[in-house]
């Protein structure tokens, strides 16, 4: 296990930001609030980050070489890298080399904030567990936010005075280079490959997640998955913990139809907008975070009456035919499709884009599940060669052409899912667009066999 970073990080005078998109155009701004000095460079450039440092009065280089970055890292006294680095950057190793310290914006939030914090990372599944945990809080009277990886950077939700309790999702990109996150509950799904285009091996990967438990104070409670062995390896005796389970013994669990807390019962499986394997973990995560940082049982189980799982998510579209269309497009892992095809007897998986480096064999975990598979984008080849021979593979060259084939092999009970296991940015700009674009396509067949056919239902 990587060893604990420090406790503290005491903000210096001047800070180079590493990359300049929308996180570290927040933390520019929030810095330059509180008196210190960044300078900027970014790899790309272009003009929204060029009228973003015109707008903010500082001056950006683009792509400098290698003898300039190391001038510019011996100009501060600590490297932001944005959010996505990667890892093999030049600059974070011209940090290393000149002893700069690299940090990220949740070490700026320990300095600035004394608020609680909850965070939630995991390879799947944070954006759920997140709104619902703040849905929880505020069903139990309690202001909350979420911020992080969405819309909302940590650094300018804490410009908000109306809030009590922030509720972080924590992705390895903003994990990774932090130095004191002390949050007061850290909630660890899941582990499972991903992101190795941005972090250079599982192992560095894993070490990211970790440092979510490695600066946890004394009273704070880390929230972990017990089905999950890597997790659990990162759990320390001595911490102050909650484990929680889908399928087993823990102090959040399922009994028959009952989701159970270390106090009672909270909810009935069956009052979930969807009970999905991956749904009630999801829901007894959030249950347990939120109840660290002060929600309240029927808070909690008013959120989970009310929550509804996220757009692009397993999400049903239409039934054709008696065929059931569905859009898991934000599934970019291997791990999350695997969790979508668990939810089916039997599916034809329309799978492919851009992989992240990942090793999509991991797919046949739930070979039993897949009747036939679809394959396109830039990974059509590798996902066909995970499947072939055991399953009849297909090829589309776009997302219409992989309907259509989908459609042609699809035999009721079977469902079709698109569950891409791979990013979006072959094609689209990203995940939604491209489960937009699937929902489009598929409603549009819905509405050719309308008219002669009239067991056609389009989800709303």
């Amino acid at each position: 296990m990587t060893p604990p970073r420090s406790t503290s990080f005491e903000v210096p005078s001047t800070l180079l930001l590493a990359g300049f998109g929308a996180a570290n155009q927040a933390v520019a701004r929030s810095l330059a609030a509180r008196g210190h000095e960044v300078v900027v460079f970014d790899d790309r450039g272009g003009s929204a980050v060029v009228s973003a440092a015109a707008e903010l009065g500082v001056e950006v280089e683009i792509a400098p070489g290698p003898d300039r970055l190391d001038r510019l890292v011996r100009s501060v006294g600590a490297v932001l890298p944005t959010p996505g680095l990667p890892e093999h950057h030049p600059v974070l190793a011209a940090a290393a080399a000149r002893a700069v310290p690299t940090a990220g914006e949740f070490d700026l939030a320990a300095a600035w904030d004394s608020r609680p914090i909850a965070a939630v990372t995991g390879t799947s599944g944070k954006t759920t567990v997140t709104e619902t945990v703040v849905a929880a809080l505020e069903a139990s009277g309690v202001a909350a936010a979420a911020a992080g990886n969405n819309e909302l950077p940590l650094v300018s939700a804490l410009e908000r005075l109306d809030v009590d309790v922030f509720v972080v999702e924590a992705s390895s990109f903003r994990l990774g280079h932090s130095r004191s996150f002390a949050p007061s509950a850290a909630c660890w799904l899941n582990f499972a490959p991903d992101h190795l285009d941005v972090h250079r091996s599982l192992a560095s990967y894993e070490a990211a997640k970790a440092r979510l438990w490695q600066s946890l104070p004394p009273a704070a409670t880390a929230i972990a998955n017990r089905d999950d062995r890597t997790v659990m390896s990162h759990l320390r005796d001595d911490r102050a913990a909650w484990t929680f389970s889908e399928s087993g013994p823990a102090d959040w669990h399922r009994t028959g139809d009952v989701l159970t807390g270390p106090s009672g019962p909270i909810i009935e499986a069956s009052q979930l907008r969807r009970a999905l394997p991956h749904d009630i973990a999801n829901a007894l995560a959030a249950a347990a975070t939120a109840a660290a940082v002060g929600a309240t049982s029927e808070g909690i189980g008013h959120a989970l009456r009310r929550c509804r799982p996220g757009a692009h998510r397993v999400e049903q579209v239409a039934t054709i035919d008696g065929v059931a269309y569905f859009d898991d497009s934000k599934a970019t892992t291997p791990h999350a499709t695997v969790a979508a095809l668990r939810s089916f007897e039997r599916a034809v998986l329309i799978a492919g884009g851009r992989n992240k480096g990942l090793d999509l064999h991991r797919l046949r975990d739930a070979l039993d599940r897949v009747s036939a598979v679809v394959a396109f984008g830039e990974a059509a080849a590798e996902v066909a060669e995970v499947f072939r021979p055991d399953r009849p593979v297909l090829t589309a060259s776009d997302m219409a052409e992989a309907v259509d084939l989908a459609a042609a092999v699809a035999e009721p009970p079977a469902a079709v899912l698109l569950s891409p296991a791979c990013a979006s940015f072959d094609c689209y700009p990203g995940y939604a667009a491209r489960g937009e674009h699937f929902a489009r396509i598929v409603a549009a067949r819905a509405g050719a066999h309308r008219k002669g056919v009239p067991q056609v239902e389009v989800q709303t």
